[in-house]
């Protein structure tokens, strides 16, 4: 278990981009569901963690910067929650436009979780070296999109492939997943006392 955890993990990380990421199915009566995650090294991995890491790292910038008040965490803590309730929601609704297109769940909130994977990084980025930040989080936000088109494109969307009258209504749904990541990045890596912005 431990050797698939960390195969997984390897697997998940933001510059593993080049691999194969398609779930590995088995046949349950007349369909085919997913193997669980403990025998499938492709299963979405719930970064709940990642969220409180980014709550924590964007006090701690709010500190360096002389602003921090203890409320700001709760602020951030909601603001994280929202974003991920609106990449849920994203996804979800994409699969509802799409007759027939489903998936778990879970699956979709481990894959809005990632997002704080790039969060992290360029947080961390902006309390080490200030400037870096710009770098960091149109890296990281490109890198969750490129995650985001090819998981749907593989997993969730794969069922819709074959209806040719759908095709184009897919890709640009694929399109319209991977441009609302940038707002969204910005908004959750803005690190200020202010709600909106």
């Amino acid at each position: 278990m431990e050797k698939n955890r960390r195969q997984r993990l390897r697997n998940k990380r933001v510059l593993g981009f080049l691999g194969h990421w398609t779930r590995i199915t088995e046949p349950v009566g007349v369909r085919l569901a997913y193997k669980p995650p403990i025998y499938d090294i492709n299963a979405p991995y719930l970064y709940i963690s990642l969220m409180a890491l980014y709550v924590v790292l964007a006090g701690f910038s709010l500190g360096l910067q002389g602003k921090f008040i203890p409320e700001a965490l709760n602020w951030f803590f909601m603001k994280g929650i929202v974003g991920c309730f609106l990449q849920v929601s994203l996804l979800k609704m994409s699969l509802f436009s799409l007759d027939g297109a489903e998936a778990p769940l879970l699956d979709i909130v481990a894959y809005a979780g990632y997002a704080f994977t790039g969060l992290c990084l360029a947080v961390l980025g902006r309390i080490i070296v200030s400037y870096s930040y710009y770098i960091l989080m149109p890296w990281t936000c490109l890198c969750m999109r490129i995650f985001l088109v090819k998981t749907m494109k593989r997993v969730p969307f794969s069922e819709v492939r074959s209806f040719d009258s759908s095709r184009h209504q897919y890709h640009y749904l694929l399109l319209f997943i991977a441009l609302a990541q940038f707002p969204l990045f910005i908004w959750l890596g803005n690190i200020t006392l202010n709600w909106l912005f």
